[in-house]
């Protein structure tokens, strides 16, 4: 790792472990090295560690890293002016640690604490015994709203508040360090596979504070109305999440900027725009802190009722037909090309997509989730898997929905223009039929595959199937009990309620 034959620091040197948090500003692991290496006269080494087998994981794909590579691009920028270079090092995380550690007068290991995939638990787990076997402290500040080792839910939500509410932190200056930084390695170099995404967004510290500028000062407005259709979301949601995701800006600058926004106007639809945000910001930590409280949301039906009830291997012509955007349904496969190319959809939209995999297609949820994973730039654990389980009905605390992906289209689409755009193979079709192509006399000549299924006869099917599990002896009461450890609630101890009808909802 060191580029010389005498090390480069001869002073206790505290490594900053950079992992989804790519920034300098609002960085707390990052500050509190600085702090501790000023107060016993050392030095700062911020480390990120590319990970050939994190690269190799079934949820990940070259998108992500290219995301990260502008990420980790403008990080470098941004610790240079500060005054230490970025050092990129290539291997197992207690590889290069242990490589590290080598050199004299290693202080501490800092890093923030994370809610990543199976891999990347298990991953920190290893790193945890490191740090022990070698007797170096790991400090793991805490940068969102997420809590380890969680007991209760009750004051979660206050919590999240007055994390938000704390001061945002200024980049920390760093004593200069002489270090041989790396390079930042192609997507082709870790063996990941070409991954076309001619429209992903860039990223990187400066591409987020445009965005999330543009859209305090203007794109917010008709966010409560755009957020539901693709096209009008694509243009009017925030598109910060990937950024989020990276951490190229922290939870708590978005919450406080949008708060300040909030404050400065008068004009009621921009107030309740950014109302709904800061919202949806509390929400991507509440549902983080699923996956950290149950890491098995992963891999595991979250109600052991719902085991068996889809087949663990999954139909492979379903399958491919989804991940190749070819199943028939024409709104279906609009939004799954308009994935492939630009790694990003509105949230109803990702909704039904995993809906129409798990209901219509029948495939179960892993399977379908991992390839919606490789299509989200902003793939976020977290987030996703608590997501897919719950769009799949496998949770059985949630009100199921089964979307209609003809009434979607109709409702999301209605003039055909998205569908239009991204299915130039539909251009014979007539407006009327455009929705359901099937039905149109000339369908035959159309390049474009037929339905692979009805789907109003596969929406029948899963409704029983499901309704058969839901209506077992102590399905009601395991749901309830997840519900008081998952749920979200701002009045503490909200305790089960006596058996009631589960609602499904057949009608969107």
């Amino acid at each position: 790792m060191v580029a010389t034959a005498s090390p480069p620091w001869q002073t206790p040197c505290h490594i900053v472990w950079f992992k989804r948090d790519l920034r300098v500003d609002d960085h707390p692991a990052l500050t509190a090295a600085a702090e501790a290496a000023r107060a016993d006269g050392g030095q700062v080494l911020p480390l990120f560690i590319v990970d050939p087998a994190q690269w190799a994981q079934p949820d990940v794909a070259a998108r992500h890293w290219e995301f990260a590579a502008d990420c980790l691009a403008t990080l470098r920028a941004a610790l240079a002016a500060a005054g230490a270079p970025l050092v990129v090092r290539q291997g197992a995380a207690v590889d290069v640690l242990e490589e590290v550690r080598r050199e004299p007068g290693i202080a501490a290991l800092w890093s923030h604490q994370e809610t990543g995939n199976g891999w990347s638990f298990a991953r920190d787990r290893a790193v945890a015994d490191w740090a022990r076997g070698a007797g170096i402290p790991w400090h793991e500040p805490v940068q969102s709203g997420v809590v380890r080792r969680l007991t209760s839910r009750n004051g979660w939500t206050q919590r999240f508040d007055k994390l938000m509410a704390q001061p945002v932190l200024k980049a920390p200056a760093l004593p200069p360090l002489a270090l041989e930084p790396g390079g930042i390695p192609a997507a082709s170099a870790l063996g990941l596979a070409p991954d076309p995404c001619p429209q992903r967004q860039p990223g990187g510290r400066a591409a987020a504070r445009a965005l999330l500028e543009s859209f305090l000062a203007e794109r917010a407005r008709p966010y409560r109305r755009a957020m539901s259709a693709p096209g009008p979301g694509a243009i009017h949601c925030s598109r910060l999440s990937p950024h989020l995701t990276w951490g190229t800006l922290s939870t708590r600058e978005a919450v406080q900027a949008a708060h300040a926004a909030r404050a400065e106007t008068a004009d009621k639809a921009m107030r309740a725009a950014l109302t709904s945000f800061i919202g949806r910001l509390h929400w991507r930590d509440h549902f983080t802190q699923k996956l950290e409280d149950a890491p098995r949301l992963e891999f595991e039906n979250l109600h052991p009722a719902m085991d068996g009830l889809r087949p663990d291997i999954p139909d492979a012509d379903r399958l491919e037909a989804f991940a190749k955007c070819e199943t028939g349904l024409p709104f279906v496969d609009a939004c799954l090309r308009c994935l492939a190319a630009t790694g990003w959809m509105n949230f109803r939209m990702r909704a039904m997509l995993q809906a129409v995999a798990s209901y219509h297609l029948w495939l179960p949820w892993r399977a379908s989730g991992l390839v919606l994973a490789r299509l989200f730039t902003d793939y976020e654990p977290g987030i996703h898997w608590p997501q897919s389980q719950m769009q799949s009905g496998t949770t059985g605390i949630n009100t199921l929905r089964i979307y209609n992906p003809v009434k979607q289209g109709h409702d999301q689409d209605p003039g055909g223009r998205f569908i239009r755009r991204w299915l130039p193979e539909l251009s014979p079709v007539p407006d009327a039929y455009l929705h359901t192509p099937w039905t149109w006399e000339g369908a035959a000549t159309l390049a474009y595959p037929d339905r692979i299924l009805d789907h109003e006869a596969a929406a029948r099917d899963a409704k029983a199937k499901i309704y058969a599990v839901r209506r077992k002896p102590g399905f009601w009461e395991t749901g309830q009990a997840l519900a008081h450890k998952h749920g979200s609630r701002r009045r503490p101890d909200r305790r089960p309620k006596p058996p009631r009808q589960m609602a499904l909802d057949l009608g969107d």
